[in-house]
């Protein structure tokens, strides 16, 4: 079915990937399709218990392999539970995060895991996006946004901005690496104008 897409929106904390991926399920209701809008960690019920466990609490809490294998488990149930069941119904997807964010959080930021998080992937998940938004800023503006937010999940935050700064890199690596799914959004801009270019773009993926 044309309309089961899998969406996902990727970049740094405080980037506003959130709100262009909720922005995009609205828009998308708007034109008679009937988005499911999900976010990662969690999606499902198991896996929003391992997010509190990843986001909240020490910096150091984790070292970053118990990361990838706590990301990786939250995953697989919510690829199960959620995204699969609704790609089945003909529903498009739209995500906050997927497999995107570990390459780069914990493969590519956190020591040379990155053939780990790669290996992981494709035993246990073995799905890749049909569309990736890339929402690139820079670091400063939404680290300082990502920390006025105080949602109580801010152990990626409290790294630091040479950590965000990093995770930037790591993202404009991934858009580089994968241009047939990726497409790098400007997120230097006014929500407005992003929201538009992102809906154009959705719209090209779904036939609209």
């Amino acid at each position: 079915m044309t309309n089961s897409v899998f969406i996902t929106f990727e970049g740094i904390d405080g980037s506003g990937k959130s709100t262009q991926a909720r922005r995009l399920a609205e828009h998308l209701r708007r034109r008679g399709l009937d988005p499911l809008h999900t976010r990662e960690p969690g999606g499902s019920p198991g896996a929003e218990e391992i997010r509190a466990l990843l986001l909240t609490g020490d910096p150091a809490r984790w070292s970053a392999e118990t990361e990838i294998l706590l990301f990786t488990a939250a995953r697989r149930d919510h690829l199960e539970k959620t995204i699969n069941p609704a790609l089945m119904a003909g529903r498009p997807v739209i995500s906050d995060r997927f497999a995107d964010s570990t390459r780069v959080y914990q493969g590519a930021t956190r020591g040379d895991l990155r053939a780990i998080v790669d290996d992981l992937h494709a035993r246990m998940i073995g799905r890749e996006p049909d569309l990736t938004f890339i929402i690139d800023m820079d670091p400063a503006e939404a680290l300082s946004r990502g920390l006025a937010r105080q949602s109580g999940e801010d152990r990626f935050e409290e790294m630091g901005l040479p950590f965000q700064e990093t995770l930037r890199h790591g993202f404009l690596a991934l858009a580089h690496d994968h241009p047939e799914r990726c497409v790098l959004i400007d997120g230097n801009r006014a929500e407005s104008q992003i929201a538009t270019e992102i809906a154009a773009r959705a719209e090209a993926a779904l036939n609209l």
